[in-house]
């Protein structure tokens, strides 16, 4: 297993894996023939920045057999998707901001993220796991009053992509078996979520097969898994930490 890592060092971006509170800097390409170059820098003296640059961050809609469970929504026959745009991603440690033109209920949604690794199309799940680069922690952040603010328009993208929407990191985890991770989200200290990844309807390989069926998958893509039981809202002055173990923790501040 390996946590690799994007950082900024003295006005400079770069890349290496994350151990023992350091960072083994890396050169070349993340997703394939990247080398070590005997750099060390320790994880103290960097600024984070969101582990890849994805094209597209894909994200699920009713997911978990729990959440539909609670919600009354029959559990779907293919996955339920949507986008948020690049403008909204953001690293650990950096702070999601209220929207200026929206003043109602912003909620957190801890999720698995899978992380691509190579261009994959059409693939069969078989060859899923050889698409598949690593995993993260996703704050896939909402205007949730947005969404059906419209009865003639479900506004997936505008209520999930405001500036800072999408939260990703610190790390992308490689060598993990996703149906044995736990999704947990802690507001202000206190745990608000806290389900297993083994209650996806559709697992991460039978995602990666699917979407690819319909769209090209790119080397950085992100594909937000979906949340589970215990979503709620956020106020300006809170902090939200998404905590998987055997990646990490997601940290960030809501002002």
């Amino acid at each position: 297993m390996a946590h690799w890592i994007r950082f900024e060092h003295q006005g400079q971006a770069g890349f290496g894996v994350v151990e023992n509170g350091s960072i083994k800097v890396h050169a070349g390409d993340m997703f394939g023939g990247a080398q070590p170059t005997g750099a060390i820098v320790p994880l103290t003296a960097v600024r984070v920045l969101t582990p890849t640059q994805p094209g597209k961050m894909v994200a699920l809609w009713n997911n978990f057999h729990a959440l539909a469970a609670k919600l009354g929504n029959p559990e779907p026959p293919e996955p339920l998707y949507f986008l948020k745009g690049s403008n909204s991603f953001l690293a650990h440690g950096e702070t999601i901001r209220v929207p200026a033109s929206y003043s109602g209920k912003v909620v957190y949604e801890g999720e698995l993220g899978i992380v691509i690794g190579k261009r994959c199309k059409a693939v069969a799940e078989a060859d899923a796991p050889g698409c598949i680069f690593g995993y993260t922690c996703i704050n896939d952040v909402t205007a949730a009053e947005i969404l059906n603010k419209d009865a003639t328009f479900a506004q997936w993208s505008r209520a999930k992509s405001f500036d800072t929407f999408g939260v990703f990191g610190p790390v992308i985890a490689t060598g993990l078996d996703p149906s044995r991770l736990v999704v947990k989200t802690i507001l202000n200290g206190q745990e608000r979520q806290n389900y297993p990844v083994a209650d996806m309807i559709f697992s991460p390989l039978r995602l990666v097969s699917l979407i690819s069926q319909d769209m090209t998958l790119e080397p950085g893509d992100v594909i937000a898994c979906g949340t589970s039981l215990g979503v709620g809202s956020m106020k300006p002055g809170s902090s939200v930490s998404i905590v998987i173990d055997g990646i990490g923790t997601l940290d960030n501040r809501y002002e």
